[in-house]
């Protein structure tokens, strides 16, 4: 057995009731299926837990690192220093507020959040009943699709700071703009959020949610590991028109290439590695410049 470091048992003592893993692989994690170890990563099951995690982490000098649904982040094949800190599956839970509003906790699903308004006859996240991500994600990068974005539904985000202070911000504090928020700068985490949201017959959601479902497996890998979208829409263009016209549908490098399905995605085609994303990213962002004059950007966060 390998000796734990020194993080390892100082993070073990401090935090004896917190579920720890040690050298958990990040592929386990993440829809790319790509990551090493992190050193410690950590699950938190309520705020109260999340917060003696991050008041801990300053205690040990080590700024931790938050993992949603690992949807869109690319992991280093070398894995983790320090401190990761899994949201998914454990701020759970979801209310109906009244008035047309709900709330859901950080580590929900955006599918669950999106079907638990359905059932309400509360519409507005329909958008939402694709995307893999989590709430707290979701806010994170104002994530979206089909017309629809987290800035347009969202009322309130209940914050954590990093020594385990909570504040509440209405939407128009939250800087959003194309796939950002504030959040990005501050280092905050989304524990919980309020949706305001509006009423429309539950059968008309449901009707639209499993037409946008079936709008996107008919266009999209999903049958292979992806982040999503690998590249944010460029202004005067979108990424997978430029990169199909740059002829680089069906690009490879190692293991990792750009779908033969739908260009803007890259998938992992069994065994790519970081590298391999990273090269792939890069020389199709390369290209697509050489051949347009946009530059790409990653829309997938790359750790």
């Amino acid at each position: 057995m390998t000796e734990l470091t020194d993080f390892q048992r100082a993070l073990a003592a401090l935090l004896p009731e917190t579920e720890l893993r040690f050298r958990e692989p990040m592929s386990r994690h993440t829809s790319l299926r790509i990551g090493g170890g992190a050193e410690v990563m950590a699950f938190p099951k309520t705020r109260e837990e999340l917060a003696e995690l991050l008041k801990t982490s300053v205690l040990l000098d080590r700024k931790p690192a938050i993992l949603g649904a690992g949807t869109n982040v690319l992991a280093p094949d070398g894995g983790i220093p320090g401190l990761v800190i899994c949201l998914k599956d454990c701020l759970d839970g979801m209310e109906d507020l009244g008035s047309h509003r709900i709330r859901a906790m950080a580590g929900v699903t955006m599918a669950r959040c999106a079907v638990f308004a359905a059932n309400l006859g509360l519409s507005g996240l329909e958008f939402a009943h694709g995307i893999p991500g989590t709430v707290g994600g979701g806010v994170y990068m104002n994530a979206g699709a089909y017309g629809g974005q987290m800035a347009d539904v969202v009322e309130l985000v209940e914050l954590m700071d990093r020594a385990g202070n909570i504040r509440s911000l209405p939407a128009e504090g939250m800087g959003f703009s194309y796939r950002h928020s504030r959040l990005e700068d501050t280092g905050e985490i989304v524990t919980s959020v309020v949706f305001r949201l509006t009423p429309k017959p539950a059968q008309e959601i449901k009707t639209r949610m499993k037409e946008l479902i079936a709008k996107r497996t008919a266009s999209q890998p999903l049958d292979l590991p992806s982040a999503g979208s690998a590249f944010k829409r460029p202004e005067g263009g979108y990424a997978a028109a430029l990169i199909e016209q740059a002829g680089l549908k069906g690009f490879r490098v190692g293991g990792a290439a750009i779908s033969e399905k739908h260009a803007g995605f890259a998938v992992n085609l069994g065994g790519a590695t970081a590298k391999d994303m990273r090269s792939l990213l890069q020389r199709v962002s390369d290209q697509v410049l050489a051949c347009s004059g946009i530059r790409l950007e990653p829309e997938i966060r790359i750790w």
